[in-house]
């Protein structure tokens, strides 16, 4: 289950030393000059956790899967087998994950021959295993997500 403070989701913690770094620059900016340490322990107080230890692990423990932008991943999209990039990953309620895949190469989502229509981008919803709760016509999960590395 996600960790969360007040109903908002944790952040990566690539996100919150991101967060220290620019509290960081502000603070010289006003002549009051902080160390990284105190900026972490800041940003960790105002994500309403005690220390930067607390809010790391918290971090860590909402990790989807490992999966992380720019991240290599191979899979079937509607029974096509792809490789691409995820674009973004953001958690969801109950174990489920938001991520935008950009294939390297579009994948036809038409099954008809008289047609294509090729998709380069989608965005889908994912559950723990790394495939989606919605379903072809035939069963099969809409999307299979693995890593390629």
């Amino acid at each position: 289950m996600t960790q969360t403070t007040g109903g908002t989701p944790v952040p990566s913690i690539d996100a919150l030393k991101a967060q220290a770094k620019r509290l960081r620059g502000a603070m010289a900016e006003k002549q009051t000059p902080i160390t990284q340490s105190l900026a972490l322990e800041t940003i960790a107080r105002q994500w309403g956790y005690r220390d930067w230890n607390t809010l790391s692990a918290m971090s860590k423990s909402n990790a989807p899967r490992g999966w992380f932008v720019g991240q290599r991943v191979s899979g079937t999209y509607l029974g096509h087998a792809f490789e691409g990039t995820l674009k973004a990953v953001r958690s969801a309620n109950a174990g489920f994950w938001y991520v935008t895949v950009i294939f390297d190469t579009p994948v036809d989502v038409v099954t008809s021959d008289a047609f294509s229509s090729y998709r380069r981008q989608v965005n889908v919803t994912l559950n723990e295993d790394g495939t989606t709760p919605a379903k072809t016509s035939d069963g099969q999960p809409h999307m299979v997500l693995r890593s390629a590395e």
